[in-house]
């Protein structure tokens, strides 16, 4: 899997079919970052999620992985073009299945729009090894697609995922063919859904999930 093709084109595509719908999505408990001190960003892409995190909390140490080396550049340039402080801010070139986390390091966890270029078995698998990373009392952040339980919801979303999975298995191999909630698999690893924000008549949902316990 790979996004490097799209990368340069990302940002107009993900304007013209969604406007600002993702970047609310992602930013919609941003402020529940503020008192954390290193997070680990998944999938970030472009870098439009992380240069709002650096300006809500510009002290904040920020590992940002992702497996499209174009993808990690267009994240640095968007910093620097908006003049924000990169300095505690560590790119990481890797697969997410093949990278290992350091255990308990991270106090906030970021996977917008990540999870569901997975498999189920590979989302579990993620997931699992993510809340090895996750200290006591860390935050998960989490945006992404969703499809309603009933309805002529339910068919739109359907519908347009069906299209969304074809066309990105087509121009990054990406390895789902469908999407994977990951709420079971954060449950087991004990995280508690704090805040669900659903928008988009039921096709997005942004997540605030925490791990109990004193930070």
């Amino acid at each position: 899997m790979s996004f490097d093709s799209l990368a340069p084109h990302y940002h107009w595509m993900e304007f013209i079919t969604a406007g600002e719908k993702l970047q609310r999505c992602r930013t919609r408990f941003i402020s529940r970052a503020g008192n954390a001190r290193q997070a680990l960003v998944l999938g970030e892409g472009n870098g439009r999620f992380l240069a709002a995190l650096r300006r809500q909390a510009p002290d904040l140490n920020i590992t940002c992985l992702d497996a499209s080396a174009r993808m990690l550049a267009l994240a640095r340039c968007r910093l620097e073009r908006a003049g924000l402080d990169g300095a505690t801010i560590r790119f990481i070139h890797a697969d997410a299945l093949e990278w290992a986390p350091p255990a308990r390091a991270f106090d906030l966890i970021v996977t917008h729009f990540f999870l569901d270029c997975f498999t189920a078995s590979q989302v579990e698998a993620l997931v699992s090894e993510l809340a090895g990373a996750a200290l006591p009392g860390a935050k998960w952040l989490l945006a992404d697609f969703r499809i309603p339980a009933s309805g002529l919801t339910r068919v739109r979303a359907w519908l347009m995922h069906r299209v969304m999975y074809l066309f990105f298995r087509w121009a990054t191999r990406l390895p789902a063919h469908e999407l994977t909630p990951p709420d079971p698999f954060l449950s087991a690893n004990g995280f508690v859904l704090r805040q669900r924000h659903i928008s988009e008549w039921g096709l997005l949902h942004t997540d605030l999930w925490e791990r109990p316990g004193p930070p």
